[in-house]
């Protein structure tokens, strides 16, 4: 929007309606130049993500589903997929886990907002406390910025926790209690951060034998058992 007529109450309605930017007269040829490319730029990049999504949908848009155990794992996760509770995959490697939580996000209410994937196998335990929570600026050497975490962006969406067997203690009582206060704090942070999110947890382990091996939090475990979905092994 281009006006000789600026006010903030104008402005405020203009970027309610989807204007990108508001400018005043007299205008800089230079300033508007810039925001017109910054806005082609938001564009493509609008339509990139919107490109990238109908890929990622096309890839996991069904779970081909012929024996009889598996359609009854098929209408469970649709059942488990309409509330906002836990759930906690379990299956061989190579069961379609993954496949099955994408599918649980796209059946939900929530299928229009971020799924995200954090792999507890993947990383030592200092990289995943900062792939799920993020940091703050100069939390640690090299955190020379902001950094929001797996968690706070999937706010309103999805967090898929794959192999969460492998998860450390430490990290397991930071996860609880994220699980019960629905809140978190970044690392090297003071302040909580609210979020609303669904978890989906998988895992190829026993967590009720990893209990009682002393790996694995009991309470934590009763948390993500809460609705329990196995997975037929592929044979």
């Amino acid at each position: 929007i281009l006006t000789a007529f600026g006010t903030i109450g104008r402005a405020v309605e203009a970027m309610k309606l989807g204007a990108v930017d508001f400018l005043t007269k007299p205008f800089d040829p230079d300033h508007l130049e810039l925001v017109i490319q910054k806005a082609l730029e938001r564009e493509s990049l609008r339509r990139e993500v919107a490109h990238l999504r109908s890929d990622l949908d096309a890839r996991y848009s069904t779970v081909v589903a012929d024996s009889g155990k598996m359609k009854a794992v098929v209408m469970e996760a649709k059942r488990a997929a309409a509330s906002n509770a836990i759930v906690l995959l379990q299956g061989e490697t190579g069961t379609g886990k993954e496949l099955l939580a994408r599918s649980i996000h796209r059946w939900s209410p929530r299928r229009d907002r971020s799924f995200m994937v954090v792999n507890c196998a993947a990383l030592p335990e200092n990289l995943l406390e900062n792939e799920l929570f993020g940091h703050e600026r100069g939390a640690y050497t090299g955190a020379t910025h902001m950094q929001e975490g797996k968690v706070e962006a999937a706010d309103g969406g999805t967090v898929f926790l794959d192999e969460i067997g492998d998860m450390p203690m430490v990290l397991q009582s930071r996860f609880l209690r994220l699980l019960q206060d629905k809140e978190f704090q970044r690392v090297g942070g003071t302040q909580s951060i609210r979020v609303d999110v669904r978890f989906v947890a998988a895992t190829n382990k026993d967590l009720a034998r990893c209990v009682q091996g002393g790996t694995f939090r009991q309470d934590l475990y009763y948390r993500l058992n809460m609705l329990p979905i196995v997975i037929p092994p592929l044979r």
